[in-house]
């Protein structure tokens, strides 16, 4: 992952999005015109769940988004990600993704590295319920980029506390 403050990043993304915007798709399918998505959560977090920001697990739990364009990059600047009760985390900064590149968005405090492609939430609450939960990525413009649902029942077959939507 390469993290960059280009002029032309943003015009692409820019770009990008009036294209998005002049191919919308119904609702349901909205999620499946964007490059990013959501490759998948680590919502049980290892160990007894602590958010104690010193000694706590929060950062053992982790949202996967991934660029699966095989040909656009994508800023992460200004999209939000959230969950069902309205917990939400929004990239600030730029964190641009080349095809095929990924980060994993960390609960807890640390320092955004390239060489791990991490960035933390500074946050030391969970944001993934341990049961069941929605998760949402949104476009800078608003509109969604990505949504998934899951149970631990369900959705997580080996009973590790992740599960993956996207290869």
């Amino acid at each position: 992952m390469r993290i960059r403050l280009v002029a032309a990043t943003a015009a692409a993304a820019g770009a990008l999005t009036a294209l998005t915007a002049l191919t919308a798709a119904p609702a349901q399918a909205a999620e499946y015109n964007s490059a990013l998505k959501i490759g998948g959560v680590q919502y049980d977090a290892p160990g007894r769940d602590s958010n104690n920001c010193r000694t706590g697990n929060t950062d053992e739990e982790y949202l996967k988004i991934k660029n699966y364009s095989r040909s656009t990059t994508v800023n992460l600047k200004g999209y939000v990600v959230k969950d069902a009760a309205g917990n939400k985390f929004t990239f600030t900064a730029s964190h641009t993704l080349q095809p095929g590149d990924y980060v994993k968005l960390r609960g807890g405090n640390g320092t955004d590295s390239d060489t791990n492609n991490v960035v933390y939430r500074d946050n030391c609450n969970f944001m993934w319920n341990n049961d069941k939960d929605t998760i949402y990525v949104y476009k800078p413009s608003g509109s969604r980029a990505d949504v998934h649902s899951y149970t631990k029942s369900g959705s997580d077959k080996d009973g590790n506390g992740y599960i993956t939507f996207h290869g």
